[in-house]
């Protein structure tokens, strides 16, 4: 499977065995390590629980988790929102390579591994993918 925008990602339904726990609202970023952490799941109780990445597998119509005890509860979701970058809080913040502006941060391209392929930044209209590796840094 292709890299996935973050958009097509948060659209996916978060499934145990077909049965539907919730749905990704957000993603939680290790931007030095160019990695998804984990997902933020909006479940049917209304409870927001953390999922991660490493525990999940994406297929083209949900986000599979082998068992409903990889949902961690909202108290664990903190924890992970406040040691990552929650993509929510960073979408629209200015992206410079090398100390150089490049746009403003528009989505990001996720491997199914979890790795972060490209983040994609607007600039002038136009939407440009640009590699982490590329001494990356959003404002925010």
């Amino acid at each position: 499977m292709r890299g996935l925008r973050a958009d097509e990602l948060l659209l996916l339904p978060v499934r145990l065995h077909g049965i539907q726990l919730g749905r990704a609202v957000d993603l939680i970023l290790d931007l030095p390590a160019a990695r998804v952490v984990g997902l933020d799941v909006l479940c049917g109780d209304d409870a927001h629980r953390f999922v991660a990445f490493a525990a999940v597998h994406i297929n083209a119509d949900e986000i599979a988790v082998g068992s409903a005890l990889t949902l961690l509860e909202e108290s664990q979701l903190e924890y992970y929102r406040d040691r990552g970058s929650p993509l929510r809080a960073l979408r629209g913040h200015a992206v410079s390579r090398a100390r150089t502006p490049a746009g403003l941060l528009k989505d990001v391209v996720v491997r199914p591994d979890g790795a972060i392929e490209a983040l994609l930044v607007e600039r002038d209209g136009a939407v440009m993918p640009l590699r982490p590796e590329d001494a990356l840094t959003i404002a925010a």
